[in-house]
């Protein structure tokens, strides 16, 4: 699929057919996908948590609304970040670039975000959204449909899936066949109302 038809046809679907089994190579070929995201500093702060089991599933959807494609999906992987990424050993982020580039980064990260907790969440939320992004268009190219939530109760899933301390929740993404269309597009803005050139 062209890129732009993928962006374009993209759109949020709710009902799956529960009886469909992603291949584990499709599902490594999207992971490997959304790991091509940008991120800051190339920290990579996601973590991808995948949910495979059915009954944890059940449990994460009687905490989401009884929201159906939680189960019925063929996937479902809850997008986390580590907010402390930038600390955690942070020369192998940088150990295939040249020697003088990675020591400047690296030698750059610990003073750009210590001491600076919500630039430390912020980084690992705009990180996640940029991956989430690259899985749902990645996931519409090799057909199938997504659909991502944040309409789920975020501390009871974070405690179900163990999520560390010094990680943050950010939505999950739904991925399968879907089994019905998406109503027509409710009503997008117009690029003059969006677009602002040079100043507001």
């Amino acid at each position: 699929m062209e890129t732009f038809d993928a962006i374009h046809g993209r759109r949020s679907i709710k009902q799956y057919d529960p009886n469909h089994r992603m291949p584990e190579e499709d599902l490594k070929k999207l992971l490997e996908a959304a790991m091509q995201s940008p991120t800051s500093f190339n920290i990579q702060h996601w973590r991808f948590v995948v949910i495979k089991d059915p009954e944890l599933r059940k449990e994460i959807r009687a905490n989401g609304n009884d929201q159906a494609q939680m189960t019925d999906a063929s996937i479902l992987i809850v997008m986390t970040g580590d907010m402390k990424a930038w600390e955690k050993e942070p020369a192998r982020y940088w150990r295939d670039a040249p020697k003088e580039v990675a020591e400047l980064l690296v030698n750059w990260m610990g003073p750009f975000h210590e001491g600076r907790e919500q630039l430390q969440r912020d980084e690992a939320q705009r990180s996640i959204g940029m991956a989430m992004q690259t899985l749902m268009l990645a996931a519409k190219a090799m057909g199938y449909d997504s659909c991502p939530m944040i309409g789920f109760d975020h501390e009871k899933v974070a405690e179900l899936i163990r999520l560390p301390k010094d990680h943050v929740m950010g939505p999950m993404v739904a991925i399968g066949k879907g089994t019905k269309e998406a109503w027509p597009k409710p009503g997008q803005l117009s690029m003059d109302e969006v677009v602002i050139t040079d100043r507001f």
